[in-house]
C-alpha cells in the first residue's frame, strides 16, 4: 500500500462543500516550479496571499511574477520538512515522490494540502474562479472533470455584470448606513432589499435623486405600514414541467422567504428556494381540499405582517380559474401589497403539447375558457342561457376542472344543438416530466370513453374542430 492509500483512504466518493475562507495575508507553500505551479499561484494572485515557492528549478512564468511586485519568495532547492514551519495551506506540484511525502507530512501537522493530479491526497481542490472585487464565485466538480468546471465558469462569467463591483461597494455602503439611519430591524430589512433589487435590475448604482426616494420611504414618520411590507407576489407556476415557469417566476421564488404552494405544481420548482424559506403546502382539489380559500388567505395575510416576502406558487395562470382575485382582493383590503406574476395557462399550454391548436385558420377563430364547476349563486335560467349560448359558437371551448362533469358539459351542448360528432380531447398533463395523456373522440362518445379508461383527474376538455388535430410530435 503506497502513502496515498495509508493517508487519505477515504472510500469511493468524495464531496467538496465550497467553504468560503479569508486567506488574505496567510501564507502558501508552493511545493514545485513549473506550469502547473505557476497556473496555482496566478489564481492566488488576487487574494493577498504571501507565497513560498521551494523547487531547485524554477519557471520564469513564476520569477516573472515576482518582478510585477508580487508577495513571493522563490527558494532553489529541494523540499525539505521543515519548508512546512508557518505555513497555512500547501500546493504540492512537485511530482510523485516529493507530493505524496509532503501530503504526509502535512497530514501530520493538520496543514491542508492541494496535491496536482492525486485527489486522493487533497484536502482542497481548486474550483474555477469568477473574481469581480469582493465577487467570488467557485465551480467544482469533485475533480471528475476541471475541464467542465472551466466551461461553466467562463459561460457563468460572461452573465455576471462588469457593474457588479461597484454595485456591491455601493450596497455594502448602504447597509452600514442604514444599520444608523433604520433602527427597526424590518423596516431596514425591507429597504436593503429594495434598493438591492433596484441596483441588480437596472444593473447600476442609484442616483443621488433615486437614493433619496427610497430614503425617504423608510425613514419619513408618515411611512404607511404596506411601504414597509415586502408583499406577497402571486406566481404562475405554469403547466406541465417546471421548465414552462417564467424567469420573473423562478425570480420570485429565489427571492421568496415563504413559498405558498398547491398540488398542481411540479415539486422541482421548490428546490430553487432558499434554504431558509419557510414552505406551506395548500393545495386544493375538488373532494380533497387540504386548506380552504379563507384559511389560504389567512396564511398569507399573516405572513405578510410578519415582514416576510410571500410567493404564492400555483399551478398553471393565478388569475384564470386559479382563485388569486380572491387572494389579490383579500390582501389589499389589509392593505399588503400585492403583484401578479402571469404563467401559462393548461387552457392553452396542455393543449400545445398535445398538438392542439385553440385558434386555427378554417377551424377556429376563438377560443373561450369554462370552468367545469358551476357556480352555486347562478341560476338555472341563466345556466340554461349559456349553454344555448355556447353551443350556437363554431369556435373551441377549453374546461377546465370539468371532467366529473363530463356528462353534462358534453350532454348540455348536444341539447342545444352541437352536432354530436364534434370532435372534443380531453387532456391530463403530468406535472414531473411535462408529458401528458390525451384521449380524443367526439360530443356523443367521449364522457364513456372517459369513464371506460378511468382517464386520470385534473384534466382538461377541449371542444371544437381543433380537438381532432395533432400537430406536435
Amino acid at each position: 500500500m503506497n502513502n496515498s492509500e495509508i493517508i487519505h483512504k477515504k472510500g469511493n466518493t468524495m464531496s467538496y462543500f465550497p467553504f468560503f475562507r479569508d486567506i488574505e495575508a496567510d501564507t502558501c507553500l508552493v511545493i514545485g516550479g513549473g506550469k502547473v505551479a505557476a497556473r496555482k499561484i496566478e489564481k492566488l494572485m488576487d487574494f493577498g496571499v504571501k507565497i513560498k515557492v521551494v523547487a531547485p528549478s524554477i519557471s520564469g512564468l513564476i520569477t516573472g511574477m515576482t518582478d510585477k511586485g508580487s508577495q513571493i519568495e522563490c527558494i532553489h532547492r529541494e523540499f525539505e520538512a521543515s519548508d512546512l514551519d508557518g505555513i497555512d495551506f500547501v500546493i504540492a506540484a512537485a511530482g510523485e515522490n516529493v507530493d505524496e511525502t509532503a501530503a504526509r507530512l502535512c497530514k501530520e501537522r493538520g496543514i491542508p494540502v492541494n496535491v496536482v493530479d492525486n485527489q486522493e491526497l487533497c484536502d482542497f481542490i481548486f474550483p474555477s474562479i469568477v473574481k469581480r472585487g469582493d465577487f467570488v464565485a467557485g465551480m467544482v466538480t469533485g475533480g471528475k472533470s476541471p475541464v467542465t468546471a472551466a466551461k461553466l465558469r467562463r459561460d457563468f462569467d460572461a452573465n455576471v455584470s462588469n457593474n457588479i463591483e461597484n454595485i456591491l461597494d455601493y450596497l455594502g455602503n448602504i447597509r452600514n448606513v442604514a444599520k444608523e439611519r433604520i433602527a427597526d430591524d424590518k423596516k431596514r430589512t425591507s429597504f436593503i432589499r429594495e434598493i438591492s433589487e433596484f441596483c441588480i435590475k437596472t444593473d447600476r448604482v442609484c442616483t443621488d435623486a433615486e437614493e433619496k426616494i427610497f430614503w425617504d420611504k423608510y425613514t419619513s414618520e408618515e411611512i404607511s405600514r404596506a411601504a414597509v411590507l415586502p408583499g406577497v407576489a402571486l406566481v404562475g407556476a405554469g403547466c406541465g414541467s417546471y421548465e414552462l415557469i417564467t424567469l420573473k417566476g423562478l425570480s420570485e421564488i429565489r427571492r421568496a422567504e415563504v413559498i405558498v404552494y398547491d398540488d398542481l405544481i411540479d415539486e422541482h420548482l421548490l428546490e430553487f428556494a432558499s434554504e431558509s424559506c419557510e414552505l406551506i403546502y395548500a393545495g386544493k382539489r375538488s373532494g380533497k381540499h387540504s386548506k380552504a380559500q379563507e384559511e389560504i388567505n389567512r396564511i398569507l395575510i399573516n405572513k405578510a405582517f410578519e415582514g416576510k416576502y410571500v410567493v404564492r406558487l400555483k399551478g398553471g395562470d393565478p388569475f384564470v380559474f386559479g382563485r388569486g382575485g380572491e387572494e389579490a382582493l383579500a390582501l389589499k383590503e389589509n392593505g399588503i401589497p400585492v403583484h401578479e406574476v402571469p404563467g401559462v395557462t393548461s387552457a392553452i399550454g396542455l393543449c400545445g403539447m398535445a398538438g392542439i391548436p385553440v385558434t386555427h385558420r378554417g377551424a377556429s377563430r376563438g377560443f373561450h375558457v369554462i370552468t367545469g364547476h358551476t357556480a352555486e349563486n347562478i341560476s338555472p335560467e341563466i345556466k340554461e342561457i349559456r349553454w344555448k349560448s355556447y353551443a350556437k359558437l363554431d369556435e373551441t371551448f377549453v374546461f377546465l376542472m370539468g371532467l366529473k362533469s363530463i356528462n353534462m358539459i358534453t350532454g348540455k351542448l348536444m341539447q342545444y344543438g352541437k352536432p354530436e360528432n364534434t370532435p372534443v380531447a380531453v387532456i391530463h398533463g403530468i406535472n414531473n416530466n411535462g408529458t401528458y395523456v390525451k384521449l380524443v373522440g367526439t360530443l356523443g362518445s367521449i364522457a364513456e370513453d372517459v369513464n371506460k379508461a378511468e382517464f386520470p383527474s385534473p384534466a382538461i376538455i377541449v371542444v371544437g374542430e381543433v380537438a381532432a388535430l395533432e400537430l406536435t410530435d
